[in-house]
């Protein structure tokens, strides 16, 4: 059974179709790289995913059940985060308190409750040396490298036990070194068995980390095939619409 279905989803805003019928599922443990030219649809289409917008039309199914979502906290609650393209993290706390954000561990009775840095500290390092990741729990996010940012990032999806992790251009604006480093933070995310959607313009980062590649243009899926029987050069012409459509 696919972790995530979905059937014929379409969206407009007024007589823009930004995304239309739009089918494909998603199973655990799989890296799915979504790409197209900008206003393609991904992240309307992502957004949709994660509760930001609901669906003009079609339908969505979690682990066999029909899924809607009002708002974020719902997409939460059933297992599905989203690393956005700008982290929204906080630069002046620590990696923990950002990996704790609105979720803050704390001890005592009663009124007399006070936040337990000790525990969210052990458990964030405990997350971080998961991911393999040089993050340390008390460094502030001011002072950390564009891969260390992902990490706390993508810590914070651990630490909600995600059964789907959307990431938004995870690799955009860094160096080479932090993009190895990424692209082994989402193999550590597939290893868990959890499912990951990745949307990049990066053509050799979806080649080397996805299972497959979902193309979209003008709102439309043009591709979804497994990256062994895809190319490089096969996907720029579906983004760029010098190849129409493949099976």
């Amino acid at each position: 059974m696919s972790v995530l279905e979905l059937a014929n989803i379409s969206k407009h805003f007024g007589a823009i179709q930004a995304v239309n019928d739009v089918s494909f599922s998603l199973e655990a443990g799989e890296v799915v790289g979504l790409m197209g030219d900008n206003g393609a649809g991904k992240s309307t289409l992502v957004k949709m995913i994660a509760g930001n917008f609901h669906p003009s039309h079609g339908t969505m199914r979690l682990d066999g059940k029909d899924l809607v979502l009002h708002k974020p906290a719902d997409a939460r609650q059933h297992g599905i985060e989203i690393v956005h393209q700008d982290l929204a993290l906080c630069n002046n706390l620590t990696a923990a308190a950002n990996v704790y954000l609105g979720r803050e561990l704390r001890r005592g009775f009663g009124p007399l409750r006070i936040l337990d840095y000790g525990a969210m500290y052990k458990r964030a390092g405990q997350l971080f040396a998961e991911l393999k990741s040089e993050t340390r729990p008390r460094d502030l996010v001011k002072q950390m490298s564009g891969g260390q940012r992902q990490a706390v990032a993508i810590a914070r999806t651990m630490l909600s036990q995600a059964k789907i992790v959307l990431m938004d251009e995870p690799t955009a604006a860094i160096s080479v070194r932090q993009v190895a480093e990424v692209l082994n933070l989402i193999r550590h995310l597939r290893d868990q068995g959890i499912a990951v959607v990745l949307i990049s313009h990066r053509m050799p980062d979806v080649f080397d980390v996805a299972d497959r590649v979902i193309v979209m243009r003008r709102g439309r899926k043009v591709a979804d095939k497994k990256i062994a029987s895809s190319s490089p050069e096969e996907v720029t012409g579906l983004i760029t619409g010098a190849i129409e459509q493949v099976a």
